[in-house]
């Protein structure tokens, strides 16, 4: 493999290969590229691929015959070792289509907006347009079922987490906590700044692909007025009945 890499044990079922060690678009973009090519030729005993911003966590089925008597790490290290430099290359762009997702930035939606605006020297208007101008890419879906952790944050907008997180953080929040952004797809306790939200359902146990999102995707936000996610966020609701 071209890339640098180190395996480390992730208990006894999995692996952490690991690319690097900071959060970076073009190392997570190999992470990404480096993870489709593994599923294209992944063997049966490979059961679950997870990326993450800078690493892999490769899952491996201890009850398959490949498996018995092997430890994970041995196994994967050998395998991995075997792949074609084709295969192993992770480096490019995963390519998918870019989503628009609605946000609302009415202060009933954005209890945090000023806090961050004042804090970056901004407006309202114009951490509005800075939050909506970059087209941000899922680093990793992680802290709750289909939360997206998103690269692309204008540095402006960057901001410490509160330093007591809420209780209840409504589903479709959208938050920035450091210099990552996110979207809470449920209802939950979290620090975050809540600078808007979305009547878009992220996670949906019922959908034939729960998450809406998934790592490596690129996406934009959209401001929408109070009332075009008041006449939206029924049907978001709707989907959660």
């Amino acid at each position: 493999m071209d890339l640098p890499w180190t395996l480390e044990p992730l208990g006894e079922d999995a692996v952490l290969l690991r690319l690097g060690t900071r959060i970076d678009l073009q190392l997570n973009r190999d992470v990404h590229a480096l993870a489709a090519r593994i599923a294209a030729v992944r063997p049966a005993w490979l059961c679950d691929i997870v990326p993450a911003y800078a690493a892999l966590a490769l899952f491996v089925d201890p009850a398959h015959p490949h498996a018995v008597g092997r430890t994970a790490q041995d196994l994967l290290d050998d395998w991995l070792a075997a792949l074609p430099a084709d295969a192993a290359d992770g480096r490019g762009r995963v390519e998918t289509g870019t989503l628009d997702i609605p946000v609302c930035y009415d202060p009933a939606c954005a209890p945090d907006l000023d806090a961050v605006a004042a804090r970056a020297g901004l407006d309202r208007d114009e951490a509005i347009a800075r939050h909506c101008g970059p087209e941000y890419t899922v680093g990793m879906i992680g802290f709750a079922p289909g939360f997206p952790y998103l690269l692309g944050l204008d540095p402006a907008l960057a901001c410490p987490r509160h330093a007591t997180p809420r209780t209840r953080v409504p589903a479709g929040s959208v938050g920035i906590g450091g210099h990552q952004t996110g979207v809470y797809p449920a209802g939950s306790p979290g620090g975050w700044q809540i600078v808007g939200r979305t009547p878009t359902v992220l996670f949906d146990p019922r959908r034939a692909s729960p998450s809406l999102l998934q790592p490596g995707q690129r996406l934009r936000f959209v401001s929408i007025s109070l009332a075009e996610y008041s006449a939206l966020a029924p049907a978001a609701d709707h989907a959660h009945a």
